[in-house]
């Protein structure tokens, strides 16, 4: 038996996202009722949380994932989509996919998006309870403090800050090509550009710089650095 919320907490966000996708016919509409019942300050606190935690996996090694179950990229409004997509699917499947973006090839399917609102739901519950959405309350040192404390709880697997191309991609991320993507389409890719990103952004040069690649990538291509 579920236990009784009070208020937003690392566990309590986490267990309500858990326990609105066991209403698969309508999980929005069952947390907004909860939401609105704990109130415009856990309402908001909600939001802050998924923000918070879409915020912490806005990774280059995560967005290649997203390009890969994309079948061939991911725009900037796209991987934002991802990573309220990863959100919805929990704390397992998120920490996990945050250790090892590989690990997405045993998430329901990325075009399941039957539970893509949940994380909307709190400025949802705010807007019905105050007239006002949370973008016009936000604060942002709370907002800082709040990030930096659920920042405590992930560990980022090793290469997920670098920019990968096409041609690293099969070796970053071996078990979601295999699933997304077949070998035909890689080698499209590569021939066509070999690089999902914009190689002319200075934030792009700046990881490719100063960012290791995953160790899997330098085995399989010989890499010193």
């Amino acid at each position: 038996m579920n236990q009784p919320i009070a208020e937003i907490s690392k566990e309590t966000f986490w267990a309500l996202i858990a326990q609105a996708k066991e209403y698969p016919s309508g999980p929005g509409e069952w947390l907004m009722e909860r939401l609105m019942d704990l109130g415009p300050e856990q309402a908001r606190r909600f939001d802050d949380f998924a923000h918070a935690y879409s915020s912490l996996a806005d990774q280059y090694g995560l967005w290649t994932a997203a390009s890969v179950m994309e079948r061939g990229g991911c725009t900037d409004d796209g991987f934002m989509d991802f990573r309220t997509w990863l959100v919805a699917q929990g704390k397992e499947v998120y920490m996990a996919a945050l250790k090892d973006p590989d690990s997405l090839v045993d998430a329901p399917d990325y075009q399941d998006q039957r539970f893509d609102c949940l994380p909307h739901m709190g400025d949802s519950a705010y807007k019905e309870l105050t007239g006002r959405s949370t973008y016009e309350d936000f604060d942002p040192a709370q907002y800082r403090a709040l990030k930096e404390e659920l920042k405590k709880d992930i560990v980022y697997g090793e290469g997920i800050g670098y920019p990968y191309t096409w041609s690293e991609t099969a070796a970053y991320l071996p078990k979601l090509c295999a699933k997304y993507m077949e070998a035909n389409d890689l080698a499209r890719l590569i021939g066509q550009r070999n690089d999902t990103w914009n190689v002319t952004s200075p934030e792009i040069q700046a990881a490719r710089a100063t960012a290791q690649k995953s160790k899997k990538v330098k085995k399989e291509r010989g890499d010193v650095r």
